[in-house]
């Protein structure tokens, strides 16, 4: 990628199939885990996996049917009311890497992809800050 700038994430992994994909292997995870599986709601599981799909394919350069159909991401905003502590966001670390890993190779586009999920992850987060007040 880094030998030509014109070319996107999006375009690099091949489009659309690899975030359906990597969404797809997101979910399994999540299904499995007791941390998370809880926050997602049984009938909307496709649908979260669906969106899921079309931010990340928007966010490194495809398409932006996300935005013309939800708006703009507003992702702190959106998860707001789901509780997201320590423990929620490793969780969904370690489903989104499974993920990532099983997708790609060791290199630039890993290393682009947890790049980006680390700290959004973190960024997420709305419980469990220690609150400290100036002198």
């Amino acid at each position: 990628m880094s030998d030509n700038d014109d070319v996107t994430v999006y375009d690099a992994v091949g489009g659309m199939p690899f975030f359906e994909r990597l969404a797809e292997l997101f979910y399994v995870g999540v299904k499995g885990d007791p941390v998370l599986r809880p926050m997602y709601p049984d009938d909307d599981m496709e649908g979260a996996q669906r969106r899921l799909a079309l931010f990340l394919a928007q966010f490194w350069g495809g398409p932006t049917t996300y935005m013309e159909e939800r708006g703009h991401p507003m992702l702190r905003a959106r998860h707001m009311p789901f509780p997201i502590g320590e423990a929620e966001r490793d969780r969904w670390l370690v489903c989104i890497a499974a993920a990532v890993e099983e997708l790609t190779e060791p290199g630039e586009i890993r290393e682009l992809l947890m790049g980006y999920f680390v700290p959004a992850a973190d960024a997420m987060r709305n419980e469990g800050f220690q609150q400290t007040r100036p002198s």
